[in-house]
């Protein structure tokens, strides 16, 4: 298929409201012209000019097997030709949506009972807020209903899920976050600790802090922790020693429930299926979204622990119908599509793929980048990494903010070929390449990342910085 490019433009410019833009600069032409994506195959994504680009990110952590999958499209053809759609109200249901539940409830960690679909991480999590409340509700604690999330903690952008993400521009002329939703610090080591201070100090130090809110706040009002296994947006970040062990002890000591937010970390990112195996988390509740069907439809899913469920449950009789839902919960086609996938990761061993392509990742990012004067932390787990860029290493000295050495660096990566993300808070490339990365992709992604950071190293030197 052919397209006319400029006219293309004109039409998106004219209508489209994109997300996390600066919309003056894209309605003046400012930003340049969008950017049509028109293929993909593999890693890779190719524009309506012909550019092609590795894709390190993997659209936003979610295409993890990568473009192109001809099965999961005909997969989500056959269902569209048979059913296209029917809605899951009222005990109405498909086989792919109940073969998918059945699936999701037996592989998921903990003790699962049940699943909620909706389309997107934000609405997954909007979904857990209210079966915390419900939760509490049925069981006689209608206090019970603040949730406590952490600083940089990222769980969707919708009104109740925007509020629980721990970032102030997402909150900034919003009029968030709700007063229900408290934060918590970061479990971010290299910014956090004392000096001298251990991981495994760290760590008790941070779960100290949450038990301290819970007490201040109240344990009878505090209804659940939601966090992700590793910290994503909030710049790839994985746990220090011991800190899901201390928080889920302060958890357990309070009643609060423990939602594992596992949008980006399931289906294998990590090295394990979902990153609570990875970690040894024992959730209440889990979210799952992006990887469940690799983008490829809108599905996202609320996974209810028995302990929650059984009380949903037994007050059926007292509270009548579960009053919640959407037109499209339990989409077919999107059940199809997270099928297909889940065939994909199974039968390729995606995770162990991203446990052994992942650990060669780790290395080679650190052989090539951790002793940089201007690299502060490289940091990581599985296929998602992160280097951190510092003005001062031996004093941990940021950056100024005007520079933009961070969106700099990503911009120089684009450039030669390669999409790694400018993550927000600090100077960080983000990295989560598709779990189907070889090892021979990895190294072209460290390298045009090397010449990237090479080449505004020195743009900084010349510009009279001291690096």
């Amino acid at each position: 298929m052919t397209i006319n490019i400029r006219e293309i433009g004109e039409k998106d410019r004219s209508s489209v409201l994109h997300p996390f833009t600066q919309l003056k600069d894209f309605a003046t032409g400012k930003l340049g012209e969008p950017t049509i994506v028109e293929t993909g195959k593999g890693i890779r994504i190719k524009d309506a000019h012909g550019n092609e680009l590795i894709d390190g990110f993997a659209g936003l952590y979610c295409v993890n097997v990568g473009y192109g999958r001809t099965d999961i499209a005909e997969a989500i053809s056959r269902q569209a030709y048979r059913l296209a759609y029917y809605h899951s109200y009222a005990a109405h249901t498909t086989d792919e949506l109940a073969i998918l539940s059945d699936r999701l409830v037996k592989m998921a960690p903990g003790k699962m009972s049940k699943v909620f679909y909706g389309m997107s991480g934000s609405d997954a999590n909007e979904t857990q807020a209210k079966l915390v409340w419900y939760y509490n509700n049925l069981r006689g604690k209608p206090n019970k209903k603040k949730i406590i999330s952490r600083e940089r903690g990222y769980h969707g952008c919708s009104v109740m899920s925007g509020s629980m993400t721990g970032m102030s521009f997402y909150h900034d002329h919003m009029d968030l976050p709700l007063p229900q939703v408290l934060h918590t610090g970061v479990p971010h080591f290299y910014w956090g600790a004392e000096p001298g201070e251990p991981e495994q100090e760290f760590s008790m130090r941070r779960a100290a802090e949450l038990d301290y809110l819970i007490e201040r706040e109240g344990p009878d009002s505090v209804g659940a922790f939601i966090g992700e296994p590793v910290l994503g947006t909030g710049g790839i970040t994985p746990p220090p020693a011991g800190y899901w062990e201390a928080i889920q002890s302060v958890l357990e000591k309070h009643d609060v429930l423990l939602i594992a937010d596992e949008v980006i970390t399931g289906f294998g990112r990590t090295g394990s299926m979902f990153g609570c195996q990875h970690y040894g988390i024992q959730p209440d509740l889990i979210t799952v979204a992006k990887g469940l069907t690799s983008a490829y439809f809108p599905l996202s899913g609320a996974i209810v622990g028995e302990k929650v469920y059984e009380v949903l449950e037994a007050g059926a009789d007292r509270v009548g119908a579960f009053s919640h839902g959407y037109t499209y919960s339990g989409h077919p086609i999107g059940a199809a599509a997270a099928n297909a996938v889940l065939d994909i990761v199974e039968r390729e061993n995606l995770p162990g793929n991203a446990r052994e392509v992942g650990g060669y990742f780790q290395r080679q990012l650190k052989m090539t980048f951790a002793q940089l004067p201007i690299v502060g932390e490289v940091r990581g787990v599985g296929l998602m990494g992160a280097i951190e860029f510092v003005a001062d290493r031996e004093r941990k000295v940021r950056f100024d903010p005007s520079l933009k050495v961070g969106a700099r660096i990503s911009k120089a990566a684009r450039d030669r070929g390669l999409i790694a993300r400018a993550m927000p808070h600090g100077d960080i490339l983000g990295f989560a390449p598709p779990l189907v990365t070889s090892k021979e992709e990895v190294d072209e992604i460290v390298s045009i990342s090397e010449a990237a950071v090479s080449a505004v190293m020195d743009e900084l030197v010349r510009e009279g910085h001291n690096i």
